[in-house]
């Protein structure tokens, strides 16, 4: 039996995201349907993370074992000629028998856009959450270093959470202003900023909340030292509104 890895890409707007729910378009479901097509073997897919309905990957990682023999590049020809356009298989290779895409992973980027409402802005509208205010992003960094290290992010957990711990590590959080975007092309002056999280693991809905907190603080409501109390806290309630999944992005997973 051979163990496959997939390194994935999607756009998820059409999606209910990855994990297969009855009567819902996942990416999970689509790509175990593609599979059943190409080697009529009822697999199970397994993904390095949940994203959510309308979260994007530009760096899914997936594996699943086969009896077919095909080669690895193989499926990559086949699988995306039986998915839809939005989603793509990068590349697949073998892999060995105990590798787990979410358990052997060392640490997964999240990176979150955020656009401002203005000319060209209609080009980011699925990709990002539209503010119509100026953020400071200078508090915005000044709140995320206190989030770096390991914590209990109770406060950042939605309800639902299916983790044991709430305890996790965050690396770092990276905040950058950029001032013209790129389109096909034309260079648009609409400025974003990008919000990356890297961790060893998230909890549900984490980087959306730490990102919906952190436009508090852009908004000059909250100062940053603020932060330490409501992480302290482990009450969600005292954090900010979770972001709109559009704007996120599962960028990069290491192993």
């Amino acid at each position: 039996m051979k163990h496959i890895k997939l390194v994935l890409q999607y756009e998820g707007s059409n999606c209910s995201g990855w994990q297969i729910q009855k009567n819902e378009k996942t990416i999970q479901g689509l790509i175990e349907e593609a599979l059943f097509t190409v080697t009529k073997e009822h697999v199970r897919v397994t993904g390095a993370g949940r994203t959510d309905a309308g979260v994007h990957a530009l760096e899914q990682v997936a594996a699943f074992k086969t009896q077919s023999d095909l080669e690895p590049q193989v499926f990559v020809r086949a699988l995306n000629a039986n998915l839809p356009h939005d989603i793509r298989v990068i590349n697949a290779t073998e892999c060995v028998e105990n590798f787990h895409p979410r358990y052997s992973a060392k640490s997964k980027t999240y990176s979150y856009i955020i656009s401002y409402t203005g000319t060209y802005a209609v080009f980011l509208r699925r990709y990002s959450w539209q503010i119509q205010n100026q953020l400071n992003y200078g508090l915005m960094q000044e709140a995320a270093q206190f989030l770096t290290g390991k914590h209990d992010f109770s406060c950042f957990r939605a309800s639902g959470c299916g983790s044991r711990s709430p305890v996790r590590t965050v690396s770092k959080i990276e905040i950058s202003e950029i001032s013209t975007f790129g389109f096909m092309g034309f260079i648009c002056d609409v400025p974003v900023i990008k919000v990356s999280i890297q961790a060893d693991a998230f909890l549900r809905h984490m980087a959306r909340n730490i990102v919906g907190t952190l436009v508090e603080f852009g908004k000059g409501k909250i100062l940053p030292l603020k932060i330490k109390e409501i992480l302290e806290s482990k009450d969600r309630r005292l954090s900010g509104q979770t972001a709109p999944a559009q704007g996120l992005f599962l960028e990069k997973i290491e192993y």
